[in-house]
C-alpha cells in the first residue's frame, strides 16, 4: 500500500503526459528543490505524491492517542489547501495555486477528515467540502482527480469525509438521484462465488468486476458513512452477504465486511500481487497497509472479532514496514490497533505513538495511557481558531473518557492492477 499511491500517481502521469489532458488533471506539481523537509511536514522523503496524505493520517492517528500535534504541523497542513478548497497530493506552498497545480480528491478528502478530528480550522472543512462536491461524477461518485472516472477507492474515501464533516450522504447528489452509495453499488460484486460481496477497483474495459481488498475496505467504510479513524465495535452475529440487486448502504458494507472476514481468515493477512516480471515460483508477499485497512473496515462494521488474527499477525510482522514506510505506515497500524482495542504503545512490542510522533515536529502535548474502547462516531463540532488546539484537546480528552472514542509511500490503494 505505502508504493500503490506513488505507482497510482506516476501512472496517472504517465496517461496525462502521453494525452491532451484538461487542466484540470495535469501532471503533479513537481518536487521541491529543496531535500530537506518543509517546516511542518511528517516524514523525510519526498513528499510529491503523498505529502498531504501522509499528514492527515499522522493527525488521525495522533488524534485517537490523544495526542496533540504541534501547530506549525497543522498550519503545514492548513497551508496546502488552494483556494478553491482543493488540496493536492503536494505543493510548494510558498507559490499560489495555479492551472498547473493538481488537485487530488484522496488528499482533500483525508485533510477534511483530519481537520474534523483535530476539531480546529472549520473553513478549511467547509471549502474542502464545497470542492469535494463541485467535483462529483454524475454517476454519483468520485476518480483520483477531477474528471477521472469514478473508482471504489476515491469514492469511499470522499464519502468518508463528506459524512464526518457532517453532510449527509443521500444529499450528495447527482442527476437522477445519484448519490455516492449508488457509485458504490456499481463496484459490488454480487454474492456467491469466491468472490462474493467484494468490491473492485474499477471495472475493467469489458466491464467486469475483480474483486479487490482494497477498494472493498474503502468501500466499506465509505457505504457506512465512516472515517479512516474508525472506532472500536463488535456485533454479535458474524457478517454474512446479502443478495439482491437494491441493497442498502449497510447491506453493501456487510458484504464486502463478509469478504474480508473470510479473506483473511486463512493466511491472517492480504497478499501483493505479484510484480510485474516476477517468476511465478516466488513467493507471494504479504501487504500489510491494506491488511491494516481491512482491519479498521471490519472493525467499523461491527466485526472486530474477525479481524483479531490479522492484529496478531501485524504485531509480529509489520514492524520493519511501518519504520521504512514512514508516517502513514506507522498511523495505519495504530489505526488497526485502536479499532481492534489493541495497544499502540505496545503494539508487538513497539510504541507506534511515539515512532509517529518521531516522524514530524515535538507535538504539542500527550497523553498517556492509550486509550482503547469509544464510543460511535458522531460528526465533531469544530472551530478556526488553532491557538484554541490545547484547549480542545483537552475537551476532546475529557469526551473520549466520559463517552468511553485504511486507500505509494503513505498508503492511499488507486489501482485494481497494482
Amino acid at each position: 500500500m505505502s508504493v500503490r499511491r506513488r505507482a497510482a500517481a506516476l501512472a496517472i502521469t504517465a496517461v496525462l503526459c502521453g494525452a491532451a489532458a484538461p487542466v484540470a488533471v495535469a501532471a503533479p506539481s513537481p518536487t521541491p528543490s529543496t531535500p530537506e523537509r518543509p517546516a511542518g511536514l511528517y516524514g523525510t522523503k519526498d513528499p510529491t505524491y503523498d505529502g498531504v496524505w501522509r499528514q492527515s493520517l499522522a493527525f488521525l492517528a495522533q488524534k485517537i492517542e490523544l495526542v496533540t500535534p504541534a501547530t506549525q504541523s497543522v498550519d503545514w497542513l492548513v497551508g496546502q489547501q488552494c483556494d478553491s478548497g482543493a488540496f493536492p497530493s503536494y505543493r510548494d506552498a510558498s507559490e499560489p495555486c495555479d492551472a498547473k497545480t493538481v488537485a487530488d480528491t484522496n488528499a482533500t478528502a483525508a485533510a477534511v477528515q483530519a481537520m474534523v478530528e483535530l476539531a480546529v480550522h472549520r473553513e478549511v472543512v467547509d471549502n474542502g467540502v464545497s470542492w469535494l462536491k463541485s467535483v462529483q461524477n454524475e454517476d454519483g461518485g468520485w476518480g483520483y482527480n477531477p474528471g477521472s472516472p469514478s473508482d471504489a477507492n476515491s469514492t469511499g474515501v470522499v464519502a468518508g469525509a463528506l459524512a464526518r464533516a457532517g453532510v449527509p450522504l443521500a444529499e450528495v447528489t447527482k442527476k437522477g438521484g445519484r448519490t455516492p452509495y449508488t457509485a458504490l453499488q456499481t463496484f459490488a460484486l454480487p454474492c456467491g462465488g469466491a468472490d462474493g460481496g467484494a468490491f473492485a477497483y474499477q471495472p475493467d474495459k469489458k466491464g467486469e468486476l475483480t474483486a479487490n481488498a482494497d477498494a472493498t475496505a474503502a468501500a466499506v467504510l465509505g457505504a457506512m458513512g465512516k472515517g479512516m479513524a474508525s472506532g472500536n465495535y463488535n456485533a454479535a452475529k458474524a457478517p454474512v452477504c446479502a443478495e439482491g440487486s437494491d441493497l442498502t448502504p449497510e447491506q453493501s458494507a456487510q458484504n464486502g465486511a463478509y469478504y474480508l472476514a473470510k479473506t483473511l481468515a486463512g493466511p491472517g493477512h492480504l497478499e501483493l500481487p505479484p510484480m510485474p516480471g516476477a517468476e511465478e515460483s516466488a513467493p507471494p508477499q504479504p501487504d500489510f497497509g491494506n491488511t491494516a485497512d481491512a482491519v479498521v473496515a471490519l472493525s467499523a462494521a461491527g466485526h472486530k472479532d474477525k479481524a483479531a488474527g490479522a492484529v496478531a499477525y501485524l504485531e509480529k510482522h509489520a514492524q520493519g514496514w511501518a519504520k521504512e514506510g514512514g508516517p502513514a505506515a506507522t498511523a495505519q497500524l495504530v489505526l488497526a490497533a485502536h479499532a481492534t482495542g489493541t495497544d499502540a504503545r505496545d503494539f508487538g512490542g513497539v510504541d507506534l505513538v511515539k515512532q509517529l510522533n518521531a516522524t514530524g515536529p515535538a507535538p504539542a502535548a500527550t497523553a498517556v495511557p492509550s486509550p482503547t474502547a469509544t464510543a460511535p462516531e458522531k460528526p465533531a463540532d469544530t472551530s478556526s481558531d488553532d491557538e484554541g488546539l490545547g484547549l480542545w484537546w483537552i475537551i476532546g480528552i475529557g469526551l473520549a473518557f466520559g463517552a468511553g472514542i485504511g486507500f505509494l509511500l503513505s498508503g492511499r490503494r488507486k489501482n485494481q492492477q497494482l
